[in-house]
């Protein structure tokens, strides 16, 4: 276990600190682990995967066992770009929370809102349920984290429910995976909430969500 590395990418229009709590309980059960910033309000998926790309060769080379990924909402989705793009050789779990791994139908009715775009930049463009990238079904273990709490009623109400205020859970679902959870956190702040935690560090150690 000390020598496994978990790889953090946090969200559009987050940092990675907002990974604080969970890097601290990861490295408190032995991981390597590197929450990467990036600018994800800057550009698209391609050139943010590109940009992304040295850092993880870099902890690859770094690390002697395996390596996972935990991406919270886009960020799981960028993730998923990386191993695709340049699968690590030695590639580990990976744990998506939030993911909209097949849209936001909120995406689809703010494209065309101009301070949606300014704010949230070229990435968000592509999140859309017909604009989303589609990569191949994964071969490794993937585990996703839904939830079904809102901060935010304007979102929760857009959105076919259950939802977390972001995505739906119907829309985190792609074929392949290994787990699939559904928890009463929202959107915002799962990757802090303590059981959203818990069941990350599972499965990164087992490959499978605690019943």
């Amino acid at each position: 276990m000390p020598t496994d590395s978990v790889v953090l990418l946090h969200g559009l229009g987050r940092k990675a600190a907002s990974f604080a709590r969970m890097r601290s309980a990861l490295m408190a059960e032995g991981y390597q682990v590197f929450a990467l910033d990036y600018p994800s309000t800057r550009h698209d998926l391609p050139t943010l995967t590109a940009a992304l790309r040295p850092p993880i060769a870099e902890i690859t080379g770094a690390t002697a066992g395996t390596v996972h990924f935990v991406g919270h909402s886009m960020g799981g989705l960028l993730a998923r770009s990386l191993i695709a793009d340049a699968r690590p050789d030695r590639l580990g779990r990976l744990v998506m929370l939030g993911p909209p791994n097949r849209g936001s139908e909120i995406a689809d009715r703010l494209r065309h809102v101009g301070l949606y775009r300014r704010l949230l930049g070229p990435a968000a463009l592509s999140l859309g349920t017909a604009t989303v990238p589609v990569w191949p079904d994964p071969d490794y273990p993937v585990g996703v984290i839904a939830g079904t709490r809102s901060i935010d009623p304007v979102g929760w109400l857009m959105l076919p429910r259950p939802n977390d205020g972001r995505v739906s859970v119907a829309r985190t679902r792609i074929p392949g995976l290994q787990g699939h959870l559904v928890l009463p956190v929202s959107h915002a702040l799962m990757m802090n909430h303590p059981v959203v935690i818990a069941q990350t560090a599972r499965f990164l150690a087992t490959g499978a969500f605690a019943a």
